[in-house]
């Protein structure tokens, strides 16, 4: 019987996603004889703007043998609770979407439906004062979840801020320690085998030929291995995603960061906030449709209050993906699978669900087709559910002052996203696919925090008296609250594990 196992993996490219693969492949691989090898090129450079992370984060870098402390101080870390959305609905607006849940379900029915009864008497607080997570961040207090929740109240998650180069750097010296080797070198030309295809090996500039047998493509928005060598197609998503542009910039930091991300509607997109311990990474994602670079960057400089550490820098994307993310022998991961602007930083995230998909699906050199079109399948349905998560938040925003957000608001969305929001008006029932990453309480924070509300309650909220109702509510918001007066303040808490905040250290980094 001929042993068909894979004995080779070449991955092509660093940055974020190379060396994530690299590190968790290697570790979920220790005992097996298949060598990894990582090429990439000094000579060129990453994006590295993808700073924000949602709670998977800590369970891959978990897996990986680090602590959250070991990842804080390595990358310059702070903690994330969730995302603050200002001017969405209108000037002056905000709200928090968090990593938590909301207020407690009673006789098995979604607290929501308690909320909106008592919302429509006008006896309940914003939603956000029933979320721990939402409520710590709002206060910028920061404290790690209980171990044994008293009850769900107290549930709450939390992501990490990072430096993405930095993390990329802790995710090379991990991968290599674990014997991933790494090759330097421009890839010049891509070798084929002339009956299927499939990739044989990568030929770098000085004439160095690296065979492989799995071949994971990370080589960003290119595609050197799934596009431009494979012509495998890009599934353009502009028709409901109208942002194809960025400028990302940092500035200096400050002593008192906040626990969470902001995000600002501005006249044709949204500029990010992202705060390090020496530094902040600020963006605008923007339609060129309706605005030119110039004023772009003039909207994004005019939001940034402290000094810039260089001239904010032009990224072109089409939102979309690849119409397969794994084509022959090769896989497809971050940008070279398909790009989703990251409202919700969702960048990372699917990364890391990419390498999971690797290890579950995890081929032969026989490469069954019923495999890949698994693999396939499992790629397209999430990131249409992300895509979905995302198209979310320009139709439901509120605002009318410009021809962007009048456009949004006036665009056809996916029949899976209308379908969605339809339920949720209606019953206010949460539709839950397998491959989703945001879960009901994280649709329940954007249709809260935009307005969309069910046209009524469960009619089981009714058994309850309306006074006994009222009073558990204000007893959870109290409760919410004391828990977040209890809570040191983020900057204590980073202090506290990480060090000091070194004012010098940042002017040394500037």
């Amino acid at each position: 019987m001929s042993d068909n196992r894979i004995k080779s993996i070449v991955i092509v490219g660093g940055g974020t996603a190379g060396w994530m693969a690299a590190a968790s492949l290697r570790r979920h691989f220790h005992k097996l004889p298949i060598d990894i090898t990582l090429v990439e090129s000094a000579e060129i450079g990453t994006i590295g703007v993808g700073e924000a992370t949602i709670p998977t984060i800590r369970r891959f870098y978990q897996a990986l043998g680090l602590t959250d402390l070991d990842v804080l101080k390595a990358t310059q870390g702070t903690c994330k609770l969730g995302i603050q959305f200002r001017d969405w609905n209108a000037p002056g607006s905000s709200f928090i979407h968090p990593f938590g849940l909301y207020g407690q379900e009673l006789r098995g029915v979604g607290f929501h439906h308690y909320w909106l009864k008592m919302r429509q008497a006008g006896k309940a607080a914003d939603i956000g004062q029933y979320c721990l997570g939402a409520s710590l961040a709002a206060g910028n207090r920061f404290t790690t979840p209980s171990q044994n929740p008293p009850s769900t109240l107290s549930i709450f998650d939390w992501a990490l801020h990072f430096d993405a180069g930095l993390f990329a750097q802790l995710m090379r010296k991990t991968a290599e320690a674990d014997g991933v080797t790494r090759v330097e070198g421009n890839i010049a030309k891509v070798h084929q085998r002339a009956e299927d295809g499939f990739i044989e090996s990568v030929e770098l500039s000085d004439g160095r030929i690296v065979e492989g047998e799995l071949f994971i493509d990370c080589s960003g928005f290119r595609g050197l291995l799934i596009e431009q060598t494979l012509k495998t197609g890009y599934e353009d998503w502009s028709q409901w995603l109208f942002c194809d542009r960025a400028l990302a910039v940092q500035s200096v930091g400050t002593p008192d960061p906040p626990s969470y991300t902001d995000v600002l509607a501005l006249s044709s997109g949204w500029r990010w906030r992202i705060p390090l311990r020496h530094r902040f990474g600020n963006g605008y994602v923007y339609s060129s449709r309706f605005i030119d670079d110039d004023a772009a960057k003039a909207e994004l400089v005019a939001t940034i209050p402290d000094r810039l550490l260089f001239e904010p820098r032009p990224i072109r994307f089409t939102p979309g993906r690849r119409k397969k993310t794994w084509n022959k022998n090769c896989v497809s991961l971050g940008l070279a699978s398909g790009f989703l602007e990251p409202l919700e930083s969702t960048s990372i995230a699917l990364i890391e669900t990419g390498i999971e998909k690797i290890k579950q699906l995890f081929p032969d050199r026989r490469f069954d087709p019923r495999v890949i079109d698994e693999f396939n399948d499992w790629s397209q349905r999430e990131f249409e559910r992300v895509r979905d998560f995302i198209i979310l938040h320009y139709k439901a925003a509120q605002r009318a002052d410009t021809p962007f957000w009048r456009h949004c608001r006036d665009a056809e969305i996916p029949d899976t996203l209308a379908h969605k929001i339809e339920s949720f008006r209606s019953r206010g029932h949460f539709i839950r696919y397998r491959w989703e990453m945001f879960q009901p309480a994280s649709w329940l924070a954007i249709y809260a925090g935009f307005g969309i509300m069910p046209e009524d309650y469960d009619p089981a909220v009714d058994v309850l008296d309306a006074d006994g109702l009222a009073r558990s509510l204000e007893e959870m918001r109290r409760n919410v609250q004391a828990a977040v007066e209890s809570a040191p303040t983020h900057q204590d808490f980073l202090e506290r594990f990480c060090g000091p905040y070194l004012p010098d250290a940042v002017k040394e980094m500037a």
